[in-house]
């Protein structure tokens, strides 16, 4: 079984809307999320203060699950949260595990 880490990245107005999302999918476990600051060159999309900080606050979502549920997890996100800016990424994972 390949596994896979999905990133999602949005605004923290969306963190809620994210959290229950993620925890009302069966099929994940778990996930973590922490706080970040975005930085970019689309100037147009700060406000004047993320302007004058040079950073835009952001909520990020650790999602580790099999790869083959990443597609299906993406369409759904896609379909649920249309055009909300919700940014990912996925990237394979060479191993992973608990250590007790």
């Amino acid at each position: 079984m390949q596994e896979c880490l999905l990133v999602i990245v949005t605004t923290p107005s969306l963190e809620e809307s994210v959290v229950d999302w993620l925890l009302a999918q069966e099929q994940l476990s778990g996930f973590s999320s922490s706080r970040i600051d975005g930085h970019g060159s689309r100037q147009s999309e700060l406000s004047l203060a993320e302007q004058v900080m040079g950073r835009q606050r952001k909520v990020m979502f650790h999602v580790h699950t099999d790869c083959t549920a990443v597609n299906p997890l993406l369409d759904a996100l896609r379909r649920d949260f249309k055009g909300a800016g919700l940014h990912y990424w996925v990237m394979p994972l060479l191993d992973a595990g608990r250590i007790d």
